[in-house]
């Protein structure tokens, strides 16, 4: 990629990671791959997505059936073939992004040849070969990464030269706050206390810079030399007195300044003997890295001693050789515990294999390391860092028999986990929601994995979505060449392509209330479990109702750029997902986005708000008031406000001509940035006091300026040109014409503040205000069959840049009145379009945490091992946690403990009873009298109802009193419904009681 071109339609979301700065850095980096199986190749295919200049791979081994489980480029037929990893693998990689060049080398590796490349990887290579390549590296300030994947170990070594700059530590958009005051410390005049509203807190830490803007009373402060700060609360800090001033100021912002950091790494043989402090990558393993530090070197003697062969599969003499050779290593201290001994045994008991989850989280790690030392963003590793997820390995310890290689594609796998275990996750059908970034990277690994392989199993996914531009970035399933196919069955096609003995079958739907006839009983229950790749919270929480109601695991993980996190739920073990909530997500006061913006946040959201109330929601009642003959007697019914019938009169009256949607654009303008604005001052002066005697303008309360039009303004200019095309293509009118040449000729009426107009001053006034009231009586509309318009909708597109030229235009027009510092068309629709950033890396990273767990899951662990995670590459940062288990509710039910949890249910499998059978039944079997029974929102049976209780009813079927009742057929695959039950016991007591799942099919 040309480091003067971006392409943001490409890297749209890696964007908002990494910045315009950074990706042009990567985009004049040169990258070298050192061996390209399972490893390498995950950490290419993360780089090559990124964007840096060219990428180039050398490897001359043979493909083998161990490449296979992880090696995702490599077929049968390139095992059968010899041929060489790199010669299979290095078009595809190239088809993976336009702008990224990939290169096969076949020369030496040797001095000359490193110095072309910025970043140089190396997987999976014995110790000497490492050094031998990272010491040239450091010579020539060439970042340098090594790392190693042994069966579920893993390891990562970074060294970046002697002086390192990181220009930006952890990406995080610099905090701005809103200053209450600065005032000299009493007790320590050198210094100025800064307090911040209250309404948040300022999240700095000492030592952090700032400088302000907008400081009232204090004025040298504005626009200041950054200054350090020494943090002494939540709300306040304090800064140097630099002038010795004795006056106070406050009511304007600071706002953190970034600082660069500067890092010193020791080459590899140096840093093996003075490691220093490790990355954790699980705060509950404390120890663990130096035990692997100890372990990795002791696996890497072994080899040197056996010709470069690791440890048999299995083979527990030397296992116990190389446990020997570790506690040999006196370079750093371990303290040889019997935990410690098991975890150097784990290790050399089943290094040789290679398994796809731990490929694709230490890829996603490594591919990071290496676009940080590309672009200088984000703090690096420093300098090792161990990984290990001993959990999933067999209880059991396992023989040489089970994991010996059966020349299968599965061999990798099988030395880890042995033949069985393999034979059961192929035995598994797992259904994934959602086919995007995490689902593109979960089905490349279920493939590897070779889960749904077996003939009595299939992998179901579904996607509602369209594969877009935008998506190839990340997902790498996709070409350009799909664009405009489904995900969904594209990405099935991909991975049979990847593994041919998969069964999958791709579904185009939603998951939802309104698709359960095609996701019915019967499906789920052909599930084992079932994984989500989902963008939204609504879906998450139903695809936990329905796997609460059929008992089957749920996989769950999302991303944030280079913030991840995965959550394992197990039937019975763990609370499920939907127990626990994330706080809702802050919202903008009505007020504060009606009148009283102070960031740049608000006035995007104005601005949205405006354009969808005027090309979508405006053009939609125009289409409906024509063709629905009761509308604005709907509106009538739904209280609609006054301002909902003006804009439809308004909208009726069509423009027929581009100059006149120029016109109309000029006057938008005025009442929009002029008008309005004039009003507030007046209703609200400028020294207004309010009841406390404060100035009403003060604190998050910012005085506009109202803007004056002026056709020399670029940003004035872009507003009339790009509202006034909006309205024309609502209209069906040509955008020819001189906008300019209308401008002059238009009449602005002169505005004059009205007395008496009510302007509420806090959300408090609006929801007291008579606001709400329909008004659409006073407004004359003509008559519905008379309006022969027909509009075109536009419905708010962050993609589409006419859309965003008009939320630009007039969130920047409304910033510059209230002095808020303006966005870029960037910054802009990442705001408006709430776009969610995202990187490769890290969607690499949390699906090899998801894999990892689902073998736990189905190797029937215990609570204590399964860990929900959260990490953060940009820091990096890694933070595991044992799930919650599910909360018991305990009832007595025939003078015995009844424990339940939400998993539990009450289960009814009798078939198809009638009201009257099933209330014998209940009182029969748990000893309880039912005084209500409910299908939903409808009750079926209530104790003191005498229609509930007659002889009718009485008879009745259950599924047919439900189907009588709701006035609803059931489906004629469903297999069973819910029923909530209240009761008493025989004392009249009430009992909790979870719902009944009864089976009447």
């Amino acid at each position: 990629m040309a480091a003067s071109t971006i392409d943001e339609g490409l890297y749209s979301r890696q964007l908002y990671v990494m910045g315009h700065d950074a990706q042009r850095r990567m985009g004049e980096s040169n990258v070298l791959l050192l061996n390209l199986d399972g490893l390498g190749v995950e950490i290419a295919k993360n780089i090559v997505l990124a964007g840096v200049k060219s990428v180039t791979v050398a490897d001359d081994a043979p493909a083998t059936y161990m490449d296979l489980s992880a090696q995702f480029y490599l077929t049968e037929d390139d095992v059968k073939n010899q041929v060489g990893r790199a010669e299979a693998s290095w078009r595809k990689l190239a088809e993976l992004n336009p702008y990224v060049p990939v290169h096969h080398y076949t020369g030496a590796i040797d001095e000359t040849f490193l110095q072309q490349f910025r970043v140089v990887v190396l997987s999976n290579a014995s110790r000497g070969h490492a050094i031998k390549i990272n010491q040239i590296c450091h010579k020539h300030n060439i970042a340098f990464i090594a790392t190693e994947a042994r069966g579920v170990f893993g390891s990562v070594f970074c060294d970046f030269g002697d002086s390192f700059v990181v220009s930006d530590k952890d990406g995080e958009q610099p905090i701005t706050c809103m200053v209450a005051s600065v005032t000299p410390l009493t007790e320590d005049p050198t210094k100025l206390l800064v307090t911040v509203t209250d309404d948040s807190r300022h999240q700095m830490e000492t030592g952090d810079h700032v400088t302000f803007r907008e400081i009232q009373g204090l004025e040298h402060l504005n626009g200041c030399a950054t200054l350090p700060i020494t943090v002494t609360g939540p709300y306040t800090f304090t800064i140097a007195n630099t002038t010795e001033t004795t006056t106070s100021g406050g009511f304007g912002y600071v706002t953190q300044v970034k600082q660069p950091v500067t890092l010193r790494f020791k080459p590899m043989d140096v840093a093996t003997e003075t490691p220093g402090e490790f990355l954790m990558s699980d705060f509950a393993k404390f120890g663990r890295s130096e035990v692997l530090h100890v372990g990795f070197q002791a696996l890497d003697q072994f080899a040197n001693a056996n010709d470069g062969l690791l440890p048999v599969s299995g083979d527990h003499d030397m296992a116990n050789e190389v446990l020997r050779l570790a506690q040999g290593i006196k370079s750093i201290e371990v303290e040889w515990t019997d935990a410690n001994a098991a975890v150097v045994r784990a290790l050399a008991a089943s290094a040789r294999g290679v398994v796809a989850p731990m490929t694709a989280l230490l890829g996603g790690i490594v591919g990071q390391e290496a676009l940080k030392a590309c672009s200088g963003k984000f703090t690096p590793i420093h300098q090792w860092f161990y990984f290990d997820t001993m959990e999933c390995l067999p209880s059991a310890p396992l023989t040489t028999e089970e994991c010996a290689p059966r020349d299968s594609r599965y061999d990798g796998q099988i030395a880890v986990w042995g033949q069985s275990v393999q034979n059961m996750l192929q035995g598994l059908s797992l259904f994934l929601v959602g086919a995007g970034a995490i689902g593109c990277e979960m089905l490349k690994n279920w493939a590897l994995m070779g889960l749904g392989t077996a003939a009595s199993a299939q992998l179901h996914l579904t996607d509602m979505d369209l594969i877009e531009k935008s998506n190839l970035n990340r997902q790498f399933l996709f070409r350009s060449t799909d664009v405009g196919q489904a995900k969904s069955t594209t990405a099935a096609k991909a991975i049979v392509a990847i593994n041919p003995e998969v069964h999958v079958q791709a579904h185009v739907a939603r998951v939802g209330e309104e698709t359960e006839a095609t996701f019915d009983d019967a499906f789920y229950d052909g599930l084992s479990g079932v994984c989500t790749a989902l963008d939204n919270v609504q879906a998450r929480l139903y695809m936990d109702s329905r796997c609460l109601f059929y008992g089957l695991p749920m996989l769950e993980s999302g991303t944030l750029g280079t913030k991840g996190n995965t959550q394992v739920v197990v039937p019975h073990v763990t609370e499920n997902y939907g127990a626990s909530r994330d706080p809702p997500e802050k919202s903008i006061p009505i007020c504060t986005l009606k009148n009283f913006p102070n960031a740049i946040e608000h006035t995007l959201q104005w601005a949205r708000d405006w354009f969808e109330g005027t090309f979508f929601q405006a053009p939609s009642d125009v289409n409906a008031f024509a063709t629905t003959p009761d509308f604005v007697a709907k509106l009538h019914a739904q209280n609609a406000p006054a301002e909902t019938f003006d804009r439809l009169r308004a909208s009726l009256e069509a423009p027929t001509s581009y100059d006149e949607c120029v016109a109309w654009a000029r006057l938008q303008f005025e009442e929009l940035f002029a008008n309005s604005l004039k009003q507030l001052l007046h209703n609200f002066p400028l020294d207004q006091l309010t009841t406390t005697g404060t100035p009403f303008w003060s604190g998050p309360k910012r005085a506009p300026t109202p803007v004056v039009f002026t056709p020399h303004d670029p940003l004035h200019m872009d507003f009339i040109e790009a509202v006034a095309a909006a309205r024309a293509q609502v209209y069906g009118i040509s955008t020819t014409g001189d906008a300019h040449a209308v401008l002059a000729k238009v009449h602005v009426p002169a505005f004059a503040p009205r007395d008496g107009v009510k302007i509420a001053a806090s959300d408090e006034e609006m929801k007291t205000a008579d606001g709400g009231s329909s008004g659409g009586a006073a407004v004359a509309l003509p008559a519905p069959d008379t309006v022969r318009l027909r509009l075109h909708p536009m419905e708010f597109e962050k993609d589409d840049d006419a859309h965003m030229r008009v939320i630009v235009a007039t969130s920047n027009l409304r910033a510059r009145a209230y002095k808020i510092p303006e966005a870029d068309l960037h910054q802009s629709r990442f705001i408006a379009g709430k776009i969610i950033p995202a990187i490769a890396t890290t969607t690499a990273l949390v699906t090899g945490l998801v894999c990892l767990e689902l073998v736990k899951v189905f190797l029937k662990k215990p609570l204590d091992a399964y860990k929900n995670g959260f990490v953060n590459l940009a820091l990096p940062l890694f933070a595991f946690s044992e799930p919650i288990a599910p909360k018991v509710t305990t009832t007595l039910l025939l003078e015995k403990e009844f424990k339940w949890t939400a998993w539990d249910r009450l289960e009814m499998n009798q078939g198809d009873l009638t009201l009257k059978e099933l209330l014998a039944y209940f009182e029969e079997t748990y000893g309880a009298e039912v005084s209500m029974l409910s299908f939903g929102v409808t009750i079926l049976y209530a104790m003191y109802s005498a229609k509930s209780r007659s002889k009718e009813r009485m008879g009745m079927k259950i599924s047919e009193l439900v189907a009588t009742i709701t006035k609803q057929p059931l489906a004629p695959n469903q297999k069973y419904l819910i029923l909530e039950v209240c009761a008493t016991d025989l004392d009249g007591e009430d009992l909790e009681l979870p719902y009944i799942r009864y089976r009447f099919r």
